[in-house]
């Protein structure tokens, strides 16, 4: 027969791992993004698992968050077996990842959170790169492209840009579709592109973006303004 005081004890013990972990991961997860308006996060895990730093299961809701200055509107998330380091956790140190995480979910970025994104170095450092590839001449004769705005429709992204030069600005518009070729490669075709109003590049074989071996995409839509994404993705330790 289990004695009551001991049943207690341990209730208290494991309520406070719960509670000190969910801690752990919301600040960890607060440490890895800019910003972030609303967070929910619940555990899937049995007492023992708990006090072995074995989580087989986290679900994470998040809204309004920024990484790298890359404004995402919504993203749920579901992260399984994970090991952590629980007795470092409960001495009140940081939560450490001891192995892979594969985490799968669906992510949702309004039009307006594109735009919110321009001015981050990572997005824009991949825009010129697109750029660079599309029209090699742009390189060597203009100075780093102001991107201005990105717009969700019919299908379609279209990118509004301005190229310093002398004298007189030149202004850019770059219009691609997007398609999910394999769960590791999208696509961007057909590809538009006007400098100021006049068409001088049309691309209906496209352009191809490897995401790499962590990523792995089930999803990738445009609807009416936003940018609908879906997969998994490895978080390394």
């Amino acid at each position: 027969m289990t004695d009551p005081d001991t049943s207690t004890a341990n209730n208290k013990r494991v309520r406070l791992v719960t509670k000190t972990l969910t801690a752990a991961i919301k600040l960890w997860l607060r440490t890895q993004l800019d910003q972030i308006s609303q967070m929910e996060i619940e555990i899937g895990a049995s007492d023992r698992q708990l006090l072995a730093g074995n989580i087989p299961v986290v679900s994470i809701l998040a809204k309004n968050a920024v990484y790298q200055g890359i404004h995402v509107t919504s993203v749920e998330l579901t992260a399984k077996n994970i090991q952590i380091n629980i007795g470092a956790i409960l001495k009140g140190k940081s939560l450490r990842l001891l192995e892979i995480v594969p985490i799968v979910g669906e992510l949702i970025v309004e039009e307006q959170d594109l735009n919110n994104s321009l001015s981050s170095e990572l997005l824009s450092t991949a825009l010129n790169d697109l750029l660079f590839k599309l029209l090699p001449e742009i390189n060597e004769n203009y100075q780093p492209t102001a991107w201005k705005k990105i717009t969700i429709e019919n299908q379609l992204l279209t990118l509004f840009a301005i190229l310093p030069s002398e004298g007189k600005n030149t202004h850019l518009e770059i219009e691609a579709g997007l398609e999910l070729i394999n769960t590791q490669e999208i696509q961007l075709a057909p590809i538009t592109i006007k400098r100021n109003q006049v068409i001088i590049l049309e691309n209906n074989s496209g352009y191809n973006i490897d995401l790499g071996a962590d990523v792995a995409l089930q999803e990738i839509t445009l609807n009416s303004q936003q940018l609908l994404c879906s997969g998994r993705v490895n978080v390394n330790p």
